[in-house]
């Protein structure tokens, strides 16, 4: 079974950092790729970052890059969402997700979500 629990959220003030951790479980981790998404009530779900299998490339959204980085330790099964400079745009609720390939067919599975607050 499949189980992405998130870490690390909370109330901090503008260009502060937080980092949210995403401990996996069920799943070859080393070999699919995950990501962090945010929602904002009343707002679609909107990718932040994604990091490949086994590491091999990231991808940011515009909003993020050069203050955000993910990151991943196979050897733990946990994958990181390390946040600096934030601005109270970046308040919602964070998801971990991992896109597993199941007999062929990617699979995508989602964490409860880690809400987190940037205000003074």
């Amino acid at each position: 079974q499949v189980q992405l629990v998130e870490s690390g959220g909370g109330l901090v003030q503008p260009g502060g950092s937080l980092r949210l951790s995403c401990a996996a479980s069920g799943f070859t981790f080393s070999s699919s790729a995950m990501s962090w998404y945010r929602q904002v009530p009343g707002k679609e779900r909107e990718l932040v970052a994604t990091n490949t299998r086994a590491g091999g490339r990231t991808n940011y959204a515009d909003s993020v890059k050069c203050r955000f980085t993910i990151s991943r330790d196979n050897a733990k099964n946990t994958v990181y969402l390390q946040m600096n400079s934030l601005k109270s745009e970046d308040t919602a609720v964070y998801y971990c997700n991992a896109r597993v390939v199941r007999f062929g067919e990617p699979m995508d599975y989602w964490g409860k979500g880690t809400p987190v607050t940037v205000s003074s």
